[in-house]
């Protein structure tokens, strides 16, 4: 089915008005903007009196990173901004929990470790709401770092970035599964994980690898179409043509060869199209 919702998946390190020398960074950079992420996020949610719930499970500094967003969504106006402190799949399944779930209009999953969320949330009655909501509703999930990681099915885990042209250096496990189509990378800029994501695309030739550079996110509907936000890029993946491919049959810790793997780079307001593989600049 096609959902009626939004995800939006953000590489992490987002504007959240704090870092004075970002403007130094940035200053010939004409796509920045302060809180210019969070503000799109806000506004695809339906502006600044939208019911906001910040989930920090993957972090392990869950009070410091909730304070920072609080205090970036109030700059930006908004005015219903709540914490779920989710450790334990029995503080997701709390009765209070499900009703906020229920009433807010976007859920936002801090970085951290995605393979926390998937491991809290999977199977839960916490997780069955998100996804009929997500599928039936103008609803939007957020997820950012490792929250953004484990938004699609196939779900990257663990991976040195100095050792991912070699077979088995990069793992990977079941993600949320909002996207059936694609597989999500994050920091890919500052990280160097480029090819982390050559390698997972290489295993599943089918998915488009979506890199996400800092500051820097896509906007997922349809479950195909994708726009990009943000100051930065996004590097797609494209392993659908490509004619040679070694990784099934080497053995663990050799190195991965690949023939017409195909990159795309995005910036903010380029449109890119999973299905038929089609950017619209």
């Amino acid at each position: 089915m096609i959902p009626k919702g939004k995800l939006i998946a953000i590489g992490g390190a987002e504007d959240k008005g704090t870092d004075k020398d970002l403007f130094a960074v940035h200053k010939n950079n004409p796509n920045y903007s302060e809180l210019s992420v969070l503000k799109r996020i806000v506004d695809e949610a339906g502006g600044k009196h939208a019911h906001i719930e910040v989930v920090t499970t993957a972090s392990s500094i869950p009070g410091e990173v909730w304070r920072n967003y609080l205090n970036a969504f109030t700059k930006l106006g908004c005015t219903k901004v709540f914490h779920m402190r989710i450790r334990k799949v029995k503080d997701a399944e709390q009765e209070d929990v499900l009703e906020r779930l229920k009433s807010c209009q976007l859920i936002m999953f801090s970085g951290g470790n995605q393979s926390k969320i998937t491991s809290v949330f999977s199977g839960t009655e916490f997780f069955k709401t998100l996804k009929s909501r997500y599928e039936h509703e103008n609803f939007v999930i957020t997820g950012t770092s490792a929250g953004a990681m484990a938004m699609s099915h196939v779900m990257i885990s663990d991976g040195n970035a100095a050792y991912s042209l070699l077979k088995g250096e990069v793992k990977n496990a079941t993600g949320l599964g909002f996207v059936e189509d694609v597989i999500i990378d994050s920091h890919v800029n500052k990280r160097g994980r480029f090819t982390r994501l050559a390698q997972m695309v290489a295993l599943h030739p089918s998915l488009t690898g979506v890199g996400l550079g800092e500051d820097t996110g896509v906007i997922i509907t349809k479950t195909d179409e994708l726009e990009v936000i943000g100051s930065g890029a996004v590097m797609i993946v494209d392993g659908s043509h490509i004619v040679y491919n070694n990784i099934k049959t080497i053995k663990d810790g050799s190195p991965i060869s690949l023939e017409d793997l195909r990159v795309h780079i995005l910036q903010k307001g380029n449109l890119y199209n999973c299905k038929t593989k089609k950017i619209t600049v």
